[in-house]
This record gives C-alpha cells, sequence and structure tokens, in this order.
C-alpha cells in the first residue's frame, strides 16, 4: 500500500509508492474557477461560492481578500461573502503564498482602490515574470517599488488602451479582465500576438458573466471592457478540476480502473483536453449516467503535444508519455521554466531517474516510452504537480518509488495522497 515514513538517513519525509489504484474518486473544485469566483464574490458582496477548493494558492487569495476588507464566513461547507472589498487600508500586506493567480489577478485591482498595498510571496514566486505586466500598468498611472521579498503598489489604474503580447501568461489578461469594468471609463485589450491558454481567459470571462459583468471578446486579439459596471452578487457553484482528474485518467488509461466523479462534461477548461490526448494515444475515455469519467487501458502509442495552451497537463501527460510506444513530443513548454519550479528541468531529471528517457530541450520534452521504471528516490522541487505525475508514474515501476517532501501537493490538491491511498491495493 502507499505509505509515508520518516527517513531520518535524508532528512525529509518520504512517500513510498507500491500499489495499483482501482476506485471512485472525487475530484477536488477547480483552482482556476476558485480563484476567479472568490475575486468575483468579493467584489460583488453578499454572494454564495459553493463547492470551492481551499488548496494553498485558493487559501492565499482568500486571505488577501480579507486583507483588502472583505468579509467570509463558512455555512455548511459553502462560503459566504458578507461584505465587498471597499476602501482597503492603505499598507496593508497582501501574501500570496506561491500563487502566480493570486498575485498577477490582484495587482491591478490594487490599482483601483488607489491605495498603497505591498505584495508578497513565497519560493520563486517573485521571481516569476511580471516585467511585461508591470510596464503597461504603470503607463496607465501605477506605481511599482520592489524591495527584498516585497512589491510597494501605489497610485491609481486608468482606463485606457493595454497591448499585451499573447506569449505573456494569461493571468495578466485576467488580472486587467476583471479590474478595468470597475473604472469609470472604456478600456481595450490588443493582444499582439497569438494568445496562449486561451481557455483560462474564457473561464474568466463565463465566471465574471455569473457575476454581471460583461466583456466583449473580438477573436482572442482584442477585448472591450465596459467602464462603469459593477459585479452583483450570485450564488455560484465551483466544479471539479480537470487538472487535478488528469492524474486519475492517466492511471486509468495505465491499466489502473479509477473512474472521477465531480467533472463537468461540458467544461471550458482547457486541460479537459486529457480526454483527448488518452484516446489520440490509443485509449478510450467514456462518462457514464453516473457522472464519472473513467480512462480505459490499451496498448499506448506515442503522440506529440503542443502544451501552449494546457501548460499545467505536462506533469500528467509525461507520466502518460513515459509508456507510450515509440517518440513522443511535448512542444511549446517554454513558459513552465517558470513554475514552482523549473517545471521542464525537474521533470526529466526525475523521471530520469526513475529509469524514463527523456530529453529535455529549450522548451520541449522529447520522450522515449518504455515498459516499466525501475523505482527510486525523486526530489518534486517542491512541486505539487510533479510529485503527483510521479506518484500515478510509480503504478508501472518494478520497484519502490519514493517521493521527497510530499506535503507539497498542499498547493493545488491538499487530499491528494488521501484519495489515492484510499482506492490503492498492493
Amino acid at each position: 500500500m502507499a505509505k509515508q515514513v520518516n527517513d531520518n538517513s535524508l532528512g525529509q519525509n518520504l512517500r513510498i509508492i507500491n500499489c495499483l489504484p482501482e476506485g471512485i474518486v472525487k475530484i477536488p473544485p477547480s483552482k482556476s474557477i476558485s480563484h476567479r469566483a472568490l475575486i468575483c464574490a468579493a467584489l460583488a458582496g453578499q454572494s454564495l461560492v459553493k463547492n470551492l477548493g481551499f488548496s494553498k494558492d485558493v487559501q492565499a487569495t482568500l486571505n488577501c481578500l480579507k486583507a483588502m476588507g472583505a468579509q467570509f464566513s463558512e455555512q455548511n461547507a459553502k462560503t459566504l461573502i458578507e461584505k465587498p472589498i471597499s476602501n482597503p487600508v492603505a499598507d496593508t500586506v497582501l501574501d500570496c503564498g506561491e500563487s502566480g493567480s493570486t498575485l498577477r489577478f490582484l495587482l491591478p485591482l490594487a490599482l483601483v482602490f488607489g491605495v498603497p498595498l505591498s505584495f508578497t510571496g513565497q519560493g520563486r514566486l517573485l521571481e516569476r515574470p511580471l516585467g511585461e505586466y508591470l510596464s503597461r500598468l504603470t503607463e496607465k498611472g501605477g506605481h511599482f517599488d520592489t524591495e527584498k521579498g516585497f512589491i510597494h503598489v501605489s497610485g491609481s489604474l486608468h482606463a485606457g488602451v493595454f497591448k499585451l503580447s499573447g506569449q505573456i501568461s494569461s493571468q495578466f489578461v485576467t488580472g486587467l479582465l476583471m479590474a478595468l469594468p470597475l473604472l469609470k471609463e472604456d478600456s481595450e485589450i490588443i493582444i499582439t500576438s497569438e494568445l496562449e491558454s486561451k481557455a483560462y481567459v474564457d473561464l474568466t470571462v463565463n465566471v465574471m458573466q455569473s457575476f454581471g459583468v460583461i466583456i466583449e471578446n473580438r477573436g482572442y486579439k482584442h477585448f472591450l471592457i465596459k467602464g462603469g459596471q459593477s459585479y452583483k452578487p450570485c450564488s455560484y457553484e465551483v466544479e471539479g478540476d480537470f487538472s487535478a482528474a488528469a492524474f486519475f485518467l492517466v492511471a486509468s488509461a495505465l491499466g489502473c480502473k479509477v473512474s472521477c466523479l465531480g467533472l463537468n462534461p461540458a467544461s471550458l477548461q482547457g486541460d479537459r483536453a486529457i480526454i483527448d490526448i488518452i484516446k489520440n494515444c490509443g485509449g478510450q475515455v467514456s462518462f457514464n449516467e453516473a457522472g464519472e469519467f473513467t480512462a480505459t487501458a490499451a496498448k499506448l502509442k506515442a503522440v506529440s503535444v503542443d502544451v501552449k495552451d494546457i501548460p499545467d497537463l505536462v506533469p500528467p501527460l509525461t507520466a502518460l508519455l513515459c509508456f507510450c510506444e515509440g517518440e513522443s513530443k511535448i512542444t511549446g513548454a517554454a513558459r513552465l521554466r517558470f513554475k514552482e519550479s523549473d517545471r521542464l528541468h525537474a521533470l526529466a531529471t526525475q523521471f530520469n531517474a526513475l529509469g524514463a528517457k527523456i530529453e529535455e530541450l529549450e522548451d520541449e520534452l522529447i520522450i522515449t516510452g518504455v515498459e516499466y521504471l525501475k523505482g527510486g528516490v525523486i526530489d518534486p522541487h517542491n512541486d505539487h504537480r510533479i510529485a503527483m505525475a510521479v506518484a500515478v508514474a510509480s503504478i508501472k515501476s518494478t520497484g519502490l518509488v519514493k517521493i521527497a517532501e510530499p506535503e507539497c501537493v498542499a498547493k493545488s490538491y491538499p487530499a491528494f495522497w488521501q484519495d489515492f491511498c484510499r482506492i490503492a491495493k498492493a
């Protein structure tokens, strides 16, 4: 059975895995949607957010919104927003943890309220790219002073035309989309090259619409944002997370019998693409009347996947493609070097340490399929998705797989080990 022990010789906790998961997993709420719903609700007030996921990242957003003056309460596993953000206290420090979404979504919102605020974070958060974002915000009234561990924000955001490269994080676009409707005058966002991760922008626009704010999207090249809008109270239910489900769907495609419950078959989440990718590899994915998605094992063949729109799928894809016959490619993955870890490098080195055959290039991974891994000890580099990907890959390992610092999964999926072990069969 999967288990956790403390290995003093290594000075760290280890998760030791030797199991075949089998059963039904209730997939946690979407982290991406949870962030967006919380922020919209905190701008509306008197709203109810149901099925909210409390990963470390979402908790960071919640804590920052509270620090900005919103008031929340819990009611039977539901989150009630009793009072919206109003007149944040000057010089309040907003701790974003390791959440890039929290930081990037709230930076322009801080400028809407026009009081000086400070952002801080943990891990590599403040090292992640912000340059173009801060430049555009500076052009429209923002002032930013950085010191070790802090970004100090002052000034007031002005409406107007914002030009952004499509190769930057879609989180920058989302942050502006949520903030600009609150200004008195109209604004535009012009994307100067093909926009990556379009699905995340779709999620933003969809959630905002639920709260009464309308964005006009002209082919992902031009967004029109009417000023003078306000967020309206509503009751919103967060759907299950396809980026979390991907790990269990891959496990099922590799020979386990795992079904995923709580997913929306018509979801706008880009990571729903895992279904088509598994099918392209030769597997099957079914959806039944009970609301369960299940992948079926088959002889898997190599594929090439462009991940510029689905970067969060790279870790579970790596676990899948390691066992696909032939040479697979993951392309368009340069931005993964700026995640919680240099995710491309970490995936290649750690999976290779287990016996995989992965070549790391500048913005892609070339993966030659193997029949089995050999086991070993890996360091997920404090990256939640790498730890979960290795757990999935371990089901096709001839030896024990030991994962250092397994608690890092709390960033996105705090109950992952609980779910994984609950359905584990030795």
